[in-house]
């Protein structure tokens, strides 16, 4: 029969079970032992007992063993050894069967076999006494696991012939000796030792000598408080009370926020000590312990801690003060003022409130400053001032008194700013700022600041401004306090040169998504083919980041042709638009898109846009600015005069071959006679004009008898017959001929003078003057010719040319055009008429003939 071992065995230790030795059928052996060293070999041999074994021959009986349940060997024996090796540390049992010729095996017998170690020296042997009504327990370090049963037994020695042994239950390291050491005899010397012993061997630890003083351990101090005379902050009394024969204290303190400890040792204190320089409305955290001497001997325990807040005083140090300041309409500016919080240190009380003074500075040294005083308990003040410098001055208060005034400079001058802010992401850590110094005396900035402020927070003094200062060798800076992921913030870089700040400002966000929603647009006005969008900015929230550009899209309705896309860059507060170039009379569907450094993202509200149509007399404006255009060019004398120089030329000669030739004319063979007096005053005349661009006035005297006929029209003319045509605006010295008067005197008039440039209104001049009945068809002595405008002569000829090549360049409008020259044509047959031109004698047949012609005669 198998049983299990009984409670309070080593089997039962480690949990292993092995087979008992009550074995009918045979015996298991084991050499040389049942408990081996670790690495030992064993022999195991398994026998039957007589008339036990099988009942037929011994070919069919088969012994087998088993190891921890697996087959290790089997043979057809009535005695079966094995040798085993490398057996794990711990127990192993073996059991040993037989069966004879079948598969049915009946167990013989079985062993277990302890493998396992000696124990090691025990070390760190230490003992220790509480108080002095304490007992005496030690401690040690047992080593390693032997892995069978060991024992381990405390021996003390010591005065009075003191000889105690004691041993320690199972598995404790610790041991309670169940005495206490006298003070009386606080130098007497123990000594103790630790033998741990099993079935392989035993070790002893290394003795340990002490006495009394060296192992007792006082209690921890009791009954702390903490006193504050005057109160005082700086001075504080620290008392407590001391349990047993005390020689040596240590104190330890620190605020409670704070993890540093300072520590103090006190030597026969009597129980009080005082401390000073204690910070002025903080909470202190104390703890005391003792020792009963002054070199050996064991610290107590610390005591239980103390916990007190020190007086208030009046605040130190000064606020760090920054503002902003926002132009207004009417001279007037939004200033607001941001501080933060001083520290406990620095308040040293609670802060009831803050000082806000502000004071102008005014232009005239005898006019009295206006100041503004206010107590406010928030960290920020806003208020509307006139644009002015002021000085500004801002104080903490607490139940004690005033801190230290901080004071600034708001100044209107405008100082030198930093140059290329650059703001971007650095990764997780923060948004990375550089900068470069003002250009201009760099050496006299006092310190850079720099200010973060979310968009969308709007200029209202209780948003959230976060500013950090930094020294002047500092270029760069990395915002990483107050810092959101797809938050856009506008950064603001100062230069404080002490008595004003010079800044720039920038936006950069930590990271970035596509917007949640599109812009809405709030309006959309339609002109000629322009459109006027406005529309809301994107709240803040949605935005995911610092928008970088707008996206207006413009699609035809009911048109498959691509949208119209405007890209207009992002500014704050920008929120309207003109658009030009669009096509008048058609209908739009217009939506907007915003963009961050994401992506783009979902559109916004749709807006249908129609354009106005072009009116109908649009269509005029083209041909009426073209004969607008031709008015302007044609009432220019030169220009008509080089136009009508090419009708001319184009002519051809047949067109005019019926005008009769008023060479031939009987009035110009009967006063022949008085060419050569005209001719003297016309060279006077003529040599004037070539020297001078404004000749000297020339009087003339014209002899005419006092009747002359009346010539008549023989042929058609081929000018035009309205008078009205006359040019007004035209510089010429021809003037328009008045009827002839019997004894009249005619002179010259000066070329610049107004007066002679234009006709009189409705004033009609014949082309032919009463001569008498000598003319061509004097059969009609009452009929005359329409006069002929004198502005429908080529400016720059006579009335009967032979050749344009006589044309002199000083005449008045000559052709400038290279292909009028060499151009020969007539307008009459050709005959031994010369040009009319300046520099030439004047005779009565030329007069006469710009008299037929209706030309102004000369005065």
């Amino acid at each position: 029969a198998w049983h299990i071992v009984a409670p309070g065995s080593l089997l039962e230790h480690h949990h292993v079970f092995f087979i008992a030795e009550v074995c009918k059928k045979g015996v298991v052996t084991v050499s040389p032992s049942r408990t081996v060293l670790f690495g030992s070999t064993v022999n195991i041999s398994c026998s039957l007992k007589p008339k036990e074994g099988c009942s037929r021959t011994s070919n069919f009986q088969k012994l087998t063993f088993y190891q921890n349940r697996l087959r290790v060997h089997s043979q057809k024996t009535h005695l079966l050894s094995i040798q085993v090796s490398n057996l794990h540390l711990g127990t192993t049992v073996f059991v040993c069967k037989v069966s004879c010729g079948g598969h049915v095996e009946s167990q013989v017998c079985g062993a277990d076999i302890s493998v396992g170690v000696t124990p090691e020296q025990p070390q760190n042997l230490s003992c220790s006494q509480l108080g002095e009504q304490g007992n005496v327990v030690c401690t040690w370090d047992k080593g390693r696991d032997t892995h069978l049963y060991t024992v381990h037994t405390l021996q003390l020695t010591g005065p009075n012939n003191l000889d105690l042994e004691k041993q320690c239950a199972p598995y404790h390291d610790d041991l309670d000796l169940g005495m206490s050491l006298s003070p009386a005899s606080p130098e007497a010397n123990y000594t103790a030792k630790v033998v741990a012993s099993n079935s392989l061997g035993n070790s002893s630890s290394l003795p340990l000598v002490f006495s009394f003083v060296d192992i007792v351990k006082p209690l921890p101090p009791s009954d702390i408080r903490a006193d504050f005379p005057n109160l005082l902050a700086n001075f504080c009394t620290l008392q407590w009370q001391d349990r047993g024969p005390v020689v040596l204290n240590r104190l330890q303190f620190r605020p409670v926020h704070e993890n540093a400890w300072k520590t103090v040792h006190v030597a026969n204190s009597g129980g009080r000590y005082d401390l000073y320089n204690l910070i002025p409305f903080t909470e202190y955290e104390f703890q005391i312990s003792s020792k009963l001497h002054s070199v050996k001997g064991r610290w107590s325990d610390w005591s239980k801690s103390l916990r007190t807040q020190t007086p208030r005083e009046e605040p130190v140090g000064t606020l760090d003060v920054w503002y902003t300041v926002d132009d207004l309409e009417g001279g007037l500016q939004n200033v607001s003022l941001f501080w933060k919080n001083m520290s406990m240190s620095e308040a040293r009380g609670i802060i009831l409130g803050y000082q806000v003074t502000i004071q102008e500075v005014p232009g005239d040294s005898l006019a009295v400053p206006h100041t503004l005083e206010n107590l406010t308990s928030h960290t920020h003040f806003a208020v509307v001032l006139p644009q002015n410098d002021y000085v500004v001055a801002v104080s903490a208060v607490n139940s004690e008194g005033i801190a230290l005034t901080n004071c600034l400079c708001l100044c209107f001058f405008l100082y030198k700013a930093p140059q290329n802010i650059l703001a971007k992401p650095q990764g997780t850590d923060g948004i990375g700022v550089t900068w470069e110094p003002p250009h201009e005396a760099a050496m006299l900035v006092k310190e850079y600041l720099v200010e973060w402020r979310a968009l969308g927070t709007g200029s209202s003094p209780s948003s959230p401004v976060n500013w950090r200062r930094l020294p002047t060798v500092n270029m760069s800076a990395v915002i990483s306090e107050h810092v959101k992921p797809h938050v856009c913030y506008q950064i603001r870089l100062c230069a404080l040169w002490g008595d004003g700040a010079g800044c720039a400002r920038t936006w950069a966000d930590l990271t970035s998504k596509e917007p949640l929603t599109g812009p809405r647009v709030q309006n959309a006005t339609a002109g000629k083919g322009t459109a006027t969008v406005t529309w809301d900015e994107i709240p803040a929230q949605d935005q995911m980041g610092c928008l970088l550009h707008y996206k207006i899209y413009l699609k035809e309705l009911r048109s498959q042709s691509p949208s119209h896309i405007f890209e207009i860059p992002y500014e704050v507060g920008n929120t309207t638009r003109l658009i030009r170039g669009l096509r008048p009379g058609v209908t739009y569907v217009l939506w907007m898109t915003a963009s961050t450094a994401a992506g783009e993202g979902p559109r916004g509200n749709e807006r249908e846009l129609s354009l106005e149509d072009t009116p109908e007399w649009n269509i005029l404006v083209v041909p009426i600015a073209v004969a607008l255009v031709a008015v302007g060019i044609f009432s220019m004398p030169r220009v008509r005069a080089k136009v009508k120089s090419v009708f001319w030329a184009l002519q051809p000669q047949w067109y005019n071959q019926e005008i009769p030739d008023p060479a031939n004319s009987m009035w110009a063979k009967k006063y022949s006679i008085i060419e050569d007096e005209m001719q003297l005053h016309f060279q006077s005349l003529s040599n004037n004009c070539t020297n001078s661009e404004e000749p000297e006035t020339l009087e003339i005297n014209e002899v005419l008898p006092k009747s002359a006929p009346t010539l008549q029209e023989t042929h058609p003319s081929c000018w035009p017959r309205d008078h009205n045509l006359h040019e007004p605006g035209r510089e010429s010295w021809l003037q328009v001929p008045k009827p002839f008067e019997v004894g009249a005197e005619y002179g010259v008039s000066h070329p610049s003078t107004p007066a002679s440039h234009r006709p009189e209104k409705g004033q009609v001049t014949d082309p032919y003057r009463a001569m008498g009945s000598g003319g061509p068809k004097a059969e009609d002595p009452g009929s005359h010719l329409r006069a002929i405008p004198v502005d429908y002569l080529p400016a720059h000829i006579d009335y009967l040319p032979s050749n344009l090549d006589y044309l002199p360049s000083t005449a008045a409008g000559p052709p400038e055009d290279s292909e009028l020259q060499g151009l020969s044509f007539s307008i009459f047959p050709k005959g031994s008429f010369h040009p009319l031109i300046c520099g030439e004698k004047l005779t009565l047949d030329r007069e006469e003939q710009l008299n037929l012609l209706g030309c102004p005669s000369i005065r």
